[in-house]
């Protein structure tokens, strides 16, 4: 009997993983024949946004929609954010919503998808899917020149996405690397319609940028398979068309927030505190010849990511995952309609919840159900503190999650690494506890970690390793200080 190729490897590590977890692989039979009586229908009360030039940009292999965007070029303009109308198919309660319920999340991994809800869902009937009719919730905003929400609102309505785009090609003709995609290159309204959004994003981002929201390194590996085997690491790269989407999407969540508070609803919360580490990332400031204040600050942490950037482009990687492990966790919290507001330090805003990704996300679909309930001005489907023992559980299964994901690109990587015990790479300190210390190479952005040498290293530090050995059914890789 033949060896099992790298996927099918992969594909059994995941599914081992989801169980160790506590997350289920599998749908049970329940939600199954659920799904095979489920009816759709439009709301015919909803406003009629069809005819707008909505657009998606996601990933290239995305089939899960949950928004679009479209730009009205008014004075001032307005941003409309339209989001798939996932409870109008999953109703609370139902079989299908206690297995999202269970495991809050998509997993995503290099083997296979793990999504919250069937494909049959999530990537068809409440998918915003191309040239078809949908039923959504928009969240209709007036942006200033400086960037600010100035008014919001939200409502249901009926859409169309008139062009699936991905954030490769859109970002490649943006910044003049590429031709415009198809749908664009054959309409010329929705190229001006993305060349809008592209200038109203940037307003969000540089206000955002002023009140102190982090700019981060966000590039991560992503490995290819391809007859069946992991052939290469290659690094994703952040981009301009992904810019603009994160930028629409604080702007959304920010603003779902201030819909319920102001109408009276308690709402779940995205939450990252100020760092508890923030002595270490003073000492690194001052390891780099900046200054830091010793009270946690973003505006001026963001001023020194800035100057870094700029100054030490190549070695910004490093200093960048070294903040970001420094600064925590992001979490998920219950909160009153009024009162103080935990803030997410990371975006620098205080008023945040998650509502843009209910096909993926069990807190937005929560968040959906909570927005429908303010519109008919009925009582809140979910009291504080079931909404407290939500959020403690969200957050509890989105780490399992993550977990799962890291442990299955690990594998990946060790497969991809098995070959190359015995190099010598540069890297830096990502993890230094009584659990371990971990490194996070250079080149591939691959992490392991150090069995020998590692006293004495904290978050941070810049080091040289060898690899020892890997261990893929494990996710084991592992390096000795050099």
């Amino acid at each position: 009997m033949s060896a099992p190729n790298d996927a099918a490897r992969l594909d059994q590590i995941a599914h081992n993983a989801m169980l160790k977890y506590g997350l289920q692989p599998e749908w049970p039979p329940e939600a199954i024949a659920e799904l095979g009586r489920l009816t759709t229908k439009l709301s015919s009360g909803a406003h009629d946004l069809r005819s707008l030039p909505w657009s998606s940009i996601d990933n290239d292999e995305s089939r899960d929609l949950d928004q679009l965007e479209v730009c009205i070029d008014e004075t001032p303009p307005r941003l409309l954010i339209a989001i798939a109308d996932v409870d109008a198919l999953v109703r609370r309660g139902s079989a299908l919503d206690t297995h999202a319920q269970t495991n809050t999340t998509s997993v995503y991994t290099p083997a296979r998808v793990f999504p919250m809800l069937p494909p049959e869902l999530s990537t068809d009937r409440t998918s915003l899917n191309e040239r078809e009719d949908r039923a959504a919730l928009v969240i209709d905003m007036a942006i200033d020149d400086d960037g600010a929400v100035i008014s919001s609102d939200v409502y249901p309505a009926r859409v169309q996405n008139h062009a699936k785009l991905t954030y490769a090609a859109v970002a490649a003709w943006l910044e003049g690397d590429g031709p415009p995609p198809a749908p664009l290159a054959s309409h010329a309204d929705l190229a001006a319609q993305v060349k809008l959004q592209d200038r109203i994003a940037s307003r969000l981002r540089t206000r955002r940028e002023e009140q102190g929201a982090l700019d981060f390194d966000r590039r991560e590996v992503k490995p290819v398979m391809a007859g069946g085997d992991v052939t290469d690491l290659p690094t994703e790269e952040p981009n301009r068309a992904r810019d603009l989407i994160e930028s629409f999407m604080v702007a959304a969540n920010g603003a779902t927030a201030t819909f319920l508070s102001s109408r009276g609803y308690p709402s779940i919360r995205r939450v990252v505190r100020s760092p508890e580490r923030w002595p270490r990332i003073v000492d690194l400031a001052r390891q780099n010849g900046a200054s830091l204040p010793p009270a946690p600050d973003a505006r001026a942490l963001q001023s020194f990511l800035r100057a870094e950037r700029a100054e030490r482009p190549d070695d910004f990687s490093d200093l960048s995952l070294s903040v970001i492990k420094l600064l925590g966790r992001g979490e998920y919290v219950a909160e009153p309609p009024t009162g103080h507001f935990d803030g997410h330090f990371a975006l620098a805003v205080s008023n945040y919840t998650h509502s843009t990704a209910p096909n993926r996300r069990f807190t937005d679909l929560v968040t959906q159900r909570l927005i429908k309930a303010a519109l008919g001005g009925v009582t809140t489907p979910y009291q504080l503190p079931e909404l407290s023992q939500l959020a403690a559980h969200c957050t509890k299964q989105e780490d399992a999650a993550n977990k799962v994901e890291r442990l299955v690109r690990k594998a990946a990587a060790a497969l991809w690494m098995s070959n190359r015990v015995g190099e010598v790479f540069e890297g830096v300190v990502t993890g230094a506890s009584a659990k371990g210390t971990w490194v996070r190479l250079r080149s591939p952005l691959v992490e392991g970690r150090v069995q020998r040498g590692e006293k004495g290293l904290d978050v941070g530090d810049r080091v040289r390793v060898r690899l020892l050995s890997t261990d893929p059914d494990q996710g084991f890789i592992d390096f000795a200080r050099v």
